[in-house]
């Protein structure tokens, strides 16, 4: 391995390929090393039956103003404007008009708290209504959105996030990981399964230790998860304590997707969407034949997702079977096949699925997002204000840190 650059990333998900095309355009020598076998980090395209099934991202939130729309433009990617069927109960399925009405009101109501009339305790929790029958709906929505209890919720966080987000949201029919990963430049020298052990200061720039040998640079920029930031896999220095602590106060949520093949004959519409059951905190929301192609996504959060997280994929396939069936028919199992699944929890290169603030540190995206010396500098979904737990957030997250190193050498220079 070539030892001597201008910047190492560590870590090739979004943020660590948003800065890599920055440095890209201006020239500067960059090595990316990523632990695992792939790019892409959180954005996650595989094969299965024929189809680009996103197991991670896979939809272009806030579409309008979201980065990776121009890259899409750009680089010739199809983009399905489609507006979502989200919000819209097939045939009312086990969820009444009048109870979906109810539903979304009181879902709408606990926003508003957040935004005007914020606990004081800062726990999304809080703003709950007690003794509301749509409390454990709220409590379902939370999960999905933030993969996280209401009460593990910062209200300022949740609320930074809901007012900045549009209601625009498309999909890559190629598949939102691969999208990401062809974005990244072939100038750029990428180093797979080469896991970094230790990030180390030296009086020249930084030391990134890995498993293949040691890659020296005047700076790094470092993308990894909260999860992995806060943990032990990476060893640093005593200096960068306090970044390790922010991490740990922006832990991350519980999400998985899988996939059910549709085999045969079925009540299944294309572009439809289902909530598995209103009144259930470990509720998952079903996507049915996007695209019209013959395969259920199953969207898990928060509790939901914990099932998949303790028990295995098999306990998701189950769970999301038993609630297809409670709202299909239990013949439907006849026709499903599962298909592939995720495991962000249980992937140790990740840790779970995007960032959430504990009540109280919702600044503490900001200190992680701040530089160390102009030599270290810091990207990934959880350093961004508003748009964490987005593959666009990430992207900004990384030209932004891109921008603060070259800054930092025009400075030397």
């Amino acid at each position: 391995m070539s030892t001597d650059f201008d910047i190492v990333i560590v870590g090739g998900g979004a943020a660590g390929i948003g800065a890599a095309r920055r440095l890209a355009s201006v020239h500067v020598s960059t090595v990316l090393i990523e632990a695992s076998d792939r790019l892409g980090g959180r954005a996650r395209t595989e094969n299965a039956a024929g189809r680009s099934l996103d197991l991670g991202c896979g939809w272009l939130h806030s579409a309008d103003r979201n980065s990776w729309t121009g890259i899409a433009e750009a680089s010739g990617f199809l983009i399905d404007r489609r507006k979502p069927a989200w919000g819209n109960q097939y045939r009312d399925l086990g969820f009444a008009p009048d109870e979906q009405v109810s539903a979304r009101q009181a879902l709408d109501a606990w926003k508003t708290r957040l935004i005007q009339t914020p606990p004081a305790t800062d726990c999304a929790a809080d703003a709950l209504v007690p003794g509301s029958e749509w409390n454990t709906y709220v409590q379902a929505m939370g999960g999905l959105i933030s993969g996280a209890r209401l009460d593990r919720i910062s209200a300022a966080d949740f609320a930074a996030y809901d007012a900045a987000a549009t209601t625009c949201n498309w999909r890559v029919p190629d598949g939102y990981g691969t999208l990401i990963v062809a974005s990244l430049p072939p100038t750029v020298t990428r180093r797979l399964s080469t896991p970094a052990q230790a990030i180390e200061l030296d009086a020249s720039g930084v030391r990134v230790v890995t498993t293949a040998g040691t890659v020296r640079a005047k700076a790094a920029i470092v993308t990894v998860s909260t999860s992995v930031l806060a943990g032990a896999s990476i060893r640093m220095p005593a200096v960068l304590d306090d970044w390790r602590h922010a991490a740990t106060l922006l832990p991350l949520g519980n999400n998985e997707k899988l996939f059910l093949e549709i085999r045969g004959d079925s009540p299944f519409d294309p572009e439809t969407q289902v909530l598995g059951n209103p009144r259930d905190a470990r509720s998952g929301a079903y996507y049915i034949r996007p695209f019209g192609w013959p395969v259920i996504e199953c969207f898990l959060g928060g509790e939901g997702a914990r099932v998949m997280a303790e028990d295995g994929p098999e306990a998701g396939f189950v769970h999301a079977c038993d609630e297809l069936g409670a709202l299909f028919g239990t013949d439907v199992g006849q026709v499903l096949r599962p298909l592939i699944a995720s495991g962000w929890t249980r992937n140790p290169n990740v840790g779970g699925a995007y960032s959430c603030a504990l009540p109280g540190n919702a600044p503490s995206r900001q200190a992680l997002a701040s530089p160390f010396e102009d030599r270290l500098f810091f990207a990934g979904e959880a350093t961004h204000a508003y748009d964490f737990s987005t593959a666009h957030g990430a992207h900004d997250s990384g030209v932004r840190a891109a921008e603060e190193a070259i800054a930092s050498f025009a400075e030397v220079r």
